[in-house]
């Protein structure tokens, strides 16, 4: 037996082989097969070369990893784990095999490699890599550091902390931990689901990697061996969810030209010379597009150059904010920042005169180290204590880990590297010719334990919270912490009612408002008795949910075009990649709350315009709210190469429910955000686990398995895990 494929009755590949590499190269072959178009997509955009057949729609992101650096990382990564870790490289190359090997077969069965004019190309050992780091490198949120200068610059520091929340392009998940003296069988539960952007295929794959070292069920990120977030191996499983953690950097440099090439500014006063070269990207339809790609000490620059930066972005800082932060902030007008901003915004902004750009200091750039090592440990974990050690070895992104074995054992630990640096780094942007601003080691990871006998974590301000600046709000956490303590005991097959519950805490400031409102006229009058008697839950088939959303959209849309915001409704010319952070109607509307709670908000009367948005909605329906939630609040997954209109199914859940299918107030009901897998993990039976995908197992859009989970994902039903081979369809050797 050198590989076997089997199938279940999903589809789900089950692999077995003679060893680890072996079984590397056929997870490798089966992926290719199964969804060669996804991982072709997902090279090219690692390499920055995904514009060459997606068009111009897709240089935007081309741009932004070819003056990342990001394939060039990878490589040095991979380089490192070499000679660190040869046992881990070698298993590496055998899934690129195996990638390799099939991946022409795999073209040939999907449609979208003809439509798009694309042949399939050739993987390099680093690809896993450079796939690894281009899924991961926005999930710190950095943009978000342009989006408080802005803030700061035109309204204050103080305002940061009102439009301080989850931000509109960040991942999130939730998760929980129950340990066995809270379940009917005696052993742990571990359930959750990770939130990301659905795409077609998906971005999880459901596998079954076998082999007599180990014997692990799992969701695995195609194109990258192994089974990295969430697995269960018989005698333990782990899961996680993003710890939101700060870890990478960005400076403003001084840069210049010189007759020999491009100088930076260093901290010790010297100027130095700086990495520069150009490359060319491919844009299909269009003239090339040359790049020029700098790296100064602190790390490539992906905003600006020796030019300074682009018309609109400003170079320094107003005067009123200069004064601002350079004079320090009233401990009374510091109050209304979240912990870990306050320090940030209270030092000077360091200004400089000449042109600037922008710099990326991110860990793997700096460390070659992409936690690659941690993924051999965790398929031959058999207790938390293997686990834990595994995780030892993580690097980015940075999460928290929950895990359970069979003897008891319970783990739940942040994991990844987050450097030590200034408060100020952890903020904003800071200036990289003053000194003060470098790295210096790493951050110990905390560790946390379970309360009466359950941790939940959904990204809010939790066990992460001093490695971090702006978390998710606390209402998934403390709705699943409150469902786990409706009973005493529970079962895996009761998990699917917490990962579908759709009560929606934050509503209460505008239901507030709404209620406190004097004049309305009658059809406004009803649809206001019709939103204060609903049950606050975000149900595809309800028409009170369905008003809300109205109502709220069009107080989101008032505020975010209220002349108080006008500075910050056009944001500055940077790279579009970074657009979606520096938006002001997402931010408008993912903080309402705050925006809605706060004691004074730059003189705008908030009661008039929840009047004025109740009357718009009441004037559209003429009082009779008739639609449903699901009607609008669609999915509308990410396609590279969209053939036409996806007709979704409707969609329960909203941006804080724990069924987390995120809309975007005020722009669109639709949803591109939700649960991109959900999973139950049984430690006292792992027969008795469960898990479900969006669309379904298949990348192929005329396999049965491509959509045929989606149902089951739409209604809250999960899939039986299955391991037991002789219960399978064997598809062919390898």
């Amino acid at each position: 037996m050198a590989g076997e494929i089997f199938r279940d009755a999903w589809g789900i590949p089950h692999l077995r082989a003679d060893g680890a590499r072996e079984l590397a190269r056929v997870q490798g072959r089966v992926t290719a097969l199964d969804r060669a178009w996804q991982l072709e997509v997902e090279r090219h955009r690692s390499q920055g070369t995904s514009a060459s057949f997606l068009g111009a729609e897709a240089l935007p992101w081309d741009r932004f990893v070819r003056r990342a650096r990001l394939d060039d990382t990878a490589r040095r990564c991979f380089e490192a784990l070499e000679r660190r870790d040869p046992e881990t490289s070698e298993w590496v190359r055998a899934y690129v095999d195996g990638v390799n090997e099939s991946l022409a077969e795999g073209a040939r069965r999907s449609p979208e490699f003809a439509q798009a004019g694309l042949a399939p190309g050739r993987w390099e050992p680093w690809t896993p890599l450079g796939i690894w780091l281009g899924i991961h490198i926005l999930f710190a949120g950095f943009p978000a550091k342009l989006w408080r200068e802005q803030v700061v610059r035109h309204l204050g520091a103080d305002a940061v902390g009102l439009f301080a929340a989850d931000g509109p392009a960040t991942s999130g998940s939730n998760g929980w931990l129950v340990s066995g003296e809270r379940t009917v069988t005696g052993h742990a539960i571990i359930a959750g689901d990770p939130h990301r952007f659905i795409e077609e295929p998906g971005v999880y794959q459901q596998i079954h990697l076998s082999c007599p070292e180990f014997d692990v069920i799992g969701l695995a990120v195609p194109g990258v061996p192994g089974i990295a977030h969430f697995g269960h191996t018989g005698t333990v499983a782990w899961a996680i969810t993003n710890a939101m953690a700060d870890y990478q950097d960005l400076y403003r440099e001084r840069l210049r030209r010189t007759g020999a090439g491009v100088e930076a500014l260093d901290p010790d006063g010297v100027w130095r010379r700086a990495v520069r070269h150009t490359e060319v990207v491919e844009v299909a339809g269009e003239e090339p597009v040359e790049i020029e790609v700098i790296e100064t000490e602190r790390g490539p620059v992906i905003i600006g150059g020796p030019e300074g930066l682009p018309e609109g972005v400003p170079d320094g800082l107003s005067e009123g904010l200069a004064e601002g932060l350079q004079g320090g902030l009233s401990e009374g007008s510091r109050d209304g920042l979240p912990e870990g901003l306050q320090e940030g915004f209270s030092a000077g902004h360091g200004l400089a005169d000449g042109p600037l750009a922008v710099t990326l200091r991110y860990p793997p750039r700096v460390t070659a180290d992409l936690g690659f090592s941690a993924l051999l440990p965790l398929l031959r974990a058999r207790s938390v204590t293997d686990v834990d050690r595994a995780v030892d070895l993580w690097a980015e992104p940075v999460n928290v880990v929950q895990a359970a074995d069979t003897e008891g054992g319970l783990l739940h630990r942040v994991a990844g590297k987050v450097p030590v640096r200034s408060e100020a780094n952890r903020t904003r942007l800071v200036p990289a010719w003053q000194p003060g601003h470098d790295w210096r080691g790493w951050h110990e990871t905390p560790r946390g334990g379970l309360t009466h006998g359950i941790a939940a974590m959904a990204n809010q301000r939790g066990l992460a919270a001093p490695l971090g600046v702006e978390f998710a709000p606390p209402h998934r956490a403390d709705r699943i912490t409150a469902l786990l303590g409706e009973q005493d005991h529970w079962s895996a097959a009761d998990m699917p009612a917490i990962h579908m519950d759709t009560q929606l805490a934050s509503v209460e400031p505008l239901l507030g408002m709404l209620r406190a409102l004097e004049t309305l006229t009658p059809e406004a009058a009803r649809i206001r008795r019709t939103l204060l008697a609903w049950d606050r839950r975000m149900d595809a088939d309800s028409v009170a949910a369905a008003g809300y959303a109205a109502v709220r959209g069009a107080v989101v849309r008032r505020l975010a075009a209220h002349p108080a915001f006008a500075a910050l409704s056009a944001p500055p010319a940077y790279p579009d990649v970074l657009l979606p952070w520096l938006a002001l109607l997402p931010r408008v509307g993912f903080a309402l709350e705050h925006l809605l709670r706060a004691e004074e908000l730059y003189g705008i009367d908030r009661a008039e315009i929840v009047r004025e948005a109740v009357e718009e909605v009441a004037a559209a329906t003429a009082g009779q709210l008739t639609g449903t939630w699901g009607d609008t609040h669609r999915l509308a997954p990410w396609r590279a190469l969209p053939t036409g209109p996806y007709d979704g199914p409707g969609l329960s859940g909203d941006h804080d429910c724990v069924l987390c299918t995120s809309a975007v107030p005020g722009l669109t009901d639709l949803s591109a955000r939700g649960p991109a897998a959900r999973y139950v993990w049984d430690l006292a039976d792992r027969e008795a686990s469960r898990w479900v995908v969006p669309l379904g197992a298949s990348g192929i859009p005329a396999s049965p398995h491509h959509r045929d989970q989606l149902p089951l994902w739409v209604g809250g039903d999960l899939v039986p895990v299955v391991t037991d081979f002789t219960e399978f369809e064997k598809e062919s050797d390898v």
